[in-house]
């Protein structure tokens, strides 16, 4: 079954992108395609100048954990670590002898410097979302993947989490690409591509 088809394009450094369209159209896939979750069947995926067709799946994870940020629906906290230690993780595991200093300043950017010793269990959902942007963030990612980073968040709260998002996209000066069913977030990024049943049916305008 083919779920994502004949898609090509190419995305600036430092651009703002979602990727928008009914469900089941691919968009989830796409992005873990960009990403480097998944491999193509045919064709090449580039991220950060790098050819992910020819990388096993170590040399994917390497350049995962080096240049790429990720922030999903659900969060994906490690429960049985603080917010402190979530944050250091990704840090930790490129060798960061300074990743409890620079997670700190990250909480405390994202206003949870007062939950740095709290669980997931113990925070909102909001509260859970900007964890999980303060370490996607911390590293100072080349790309940041977002995947309806305020799906499970009330309207308000949405709010707040989409003014971090870009306010944390212009600090770290990333690229963000997201997907989202909320065109209200999507015509906040420079550019929009559009699925429909696997294929790109808008490109928008470049970015």
């Amino acid at each position: 079954m083919t779920i994502v088809r004949e898609v090509t394009f190419e995305i600036r450094a430092r651009a703002s992108v979602a990727i928008v369209g009914p469900s089941g159209a691919g968009k989830s896939t796409l992005l873990a395609l960009l990403a480097g979750l998944d491999t193509p069947s045919s064709g090449k995926v580039w991220l950060a100048g790098e050819d992910l067709t020819l990388l096993d799946e170590d040399g994917r994870a390497s350049l995962r954990a080096a240049r790429v940020g990720f922030v999903f629906q659900s969060f994906h906290l490690v429960p049985s670590l603080t917010a402190l230690e979530n944050v250091m993780l990704p840090l930790e595991l490129n060798g960061r002898r300074d990743a409890e200093a620079a997670a700190r300043i990250m909480l405390a950017r994202v206003g949870l410097a007062a939950r740095a010793g709290h669980y997931p269990k113990q925070l909102s959902g909001g509260e859970q979302q900007r964890v999980a942007m303060a370490r996607a963030s911390v590293g100072a990612p080349v790309v940041l993947f977002a995947d309806e980073p305020t799906g499970n968040l009330d309207a308000v709260t949405g709010e707040r989490i989409i003014e971090l998002l870009f306010d944390l996209n212009k600090d770290v000066d990333t690229t963000l690409v997201l997907v989202t069913h909320d065109r209200a977030l999507a015509s906040r990024c420079q550019r929009v591509l559009t699925m429909d049943s696997g294929a790109l049916v808008d490109s928008g305008a470049p970015g």
